[in-house]
């Protein structure tokens, strides 16, 4: 993975031990962990410094934290900073300079960043990648309409903070510099098989894709459970879009699981024409729209269950000669080879656990591919060759689990 060369050479003092800083910078947050106090330019995070908005950073209750030099857990722990909204390089130390670790990054709700980075002593591990934090606000005076759910669980999505979860075995944390930066986004809108889901077992492709970019893009996730194409533009989540959405940037779609449920019988219509207006007003603003049809469900291998909404994206993305990723016709090619484990990437009929997820998300990236995007310039050297006929082993599979699980589905199915 690429690093943000601005934050290189700070990054690698920090490895270095001096902790020394340029001349003060009030755009760029630099936090050092552990007990002993650094330099001036620097924040210091002691392990019981807990999150306030008062003092504006800190960890997240529950963490259980402790080091000098840095700060480490035998379980995950997350870390939050007070931030306005945008987009942010994110250049983290990790290493202890002593032990081995293998830690797995994951921002704000659960969204993958970093994984497994295993780190041997006296290692240099400095990582940098993007993350997009958001707020409900919308220029102009208006907001996106939250539902319950997101008001009440999901606190660390739709916040003015940026939070990390640091996760795997012996995951360490030396230091954060945080930085605004302007590269390319990546909107993502849909239904609960694309938001970021705050707990486990459950989890959307859309909160492992940023995982696949190097750190000059961002991941901004618009998605949310139970939305269809006519509920999100009702509760503004398009709007919000379309306030930030900037030449350069990307507006994915992928509706269809709740659109059909709609009974009007000019439901499949309407649906195509709000399509085609989102489409319009994408490019409107400068940006690039992608359309991605509907993965199918668990029962879906050889019966379609999505009605004709699959077809009816595939007609839109061909009539306005948009980009198309075909997530229906590779979730089946996935699903058939995954032959009597198809239950393990499930968590129930609809929705998929870290790995079928994980899996979704290398074929929408292989889509990106396939569609000729310039985004496929910022795919990860480590994506390799994808196969959705040949997914990586169920069996093999691991991601490190974050600390917060619910046994409630998430809305629609």
């Amino acid at each position: 993975m690429k690093m943000n060369h601005q934050l290189l050479p700070l990054a690698l003092a920090l490895y270095a031990g001096t902790l020394s800083s340029p001349a003060q910078d009030t755009t760029t947050w630099k936090f050092a962990f552990g007990d002993r106090v650094p330099e001036s330019g620097w924040t210091q995070v002691s392990p019981t410094n807990i999150y306030s908005i008062e003092r504006g950073y800190g960890f997240e209750p529950g963490a259980s934290v402790a080091g000098k030099d840095y700060v480490s857990s035998a379980t995950p722990f997350l870390f939050s900073a007070k931030l306005p909204e945008g987009n942010y390089a994110v250049t983290a130390l990790l290493n202890d300079q002593t032990g081995e670790s293998v830690t797995t990054v994951k921002s704000e709700q659960r969204r993958l960043m970093l994984e497994k980075v295993q780190i041997h002593p006296g290692t240099r591990a400095a990582r940098t990648f993007i993350v997009n934090v958001r707020t409900p606000k919308i220029a102009g005076g208006d907001h996106v309409h939250l539902k319950k759910r997101e008001v009440e669980t999901e606190t660390v999505d739709w916040d003015e903070k940026l939070t990390l979860e640091l996760n795997g075995i012996h995951p360490t944390l030396r230091a954060l510099i945080i930085a605004p930066t302007n590269v390319a986004t990546v909107f993502l809108t849909g239904d609960s098989t694309v938001c970021d889901q705050p707990a486990e077992p459950w989890n959307s492709w859309g909160q492992m894709l940023p995982r696949f970019f190097q750190p000059e893009v961002a991941v901004a996730n618009y998605a949310e459970s139970g939305e269809s194409v006519k509920s999100s533009l009702g509760a503004h989540r398009f709007d919000k879009v379309f306030s930030l959405l900037k030449p350069g940037d990307y507006l994915f779609v992928q509706f269809g699981h709740n659109d059909m449920k709609d009974k009007a019988t000019n439901a499949l219509a309407v649906y195509k024409s709000n399509l085609e207006k989102i489409v319009a007003r994408t490019r409107q603003l400068g940006g690039t729209p992608v359309l991605v049809t509907s993965m199918e469900r668990k029962n879906g291998i050889e019966h379609d269950t999505l009605a004709g909404y699959p077809d009816t994206v595939r007609a839109v993305a061909k009539e306005q000669n948009c980009a198309l990723v075909d997530l229906n016709a590779m979730s089946r090619e996935f699903y058939r080879a995954l032959g009597g484990d198809l239950d393990k990437a499930f968590q129930d009929g609809t929705h998929h656990n870290n790995y079928g997820s994980y899996e979704l998300a290398k074929c929408v990236v292989l889509g990106i591919k396939k569609a000729g995007l310039p985004l496929a310039k910022s795919i990860v050297s480590d994506f390799g060759d994808f196969d959705p006929a040949k997914p990586d082993a169920v069996g093999t599979f691991e991601m490190a689990v974050s600390p917060v699980v619910s046994t409630v589905k998430p809305l629609g199915n």
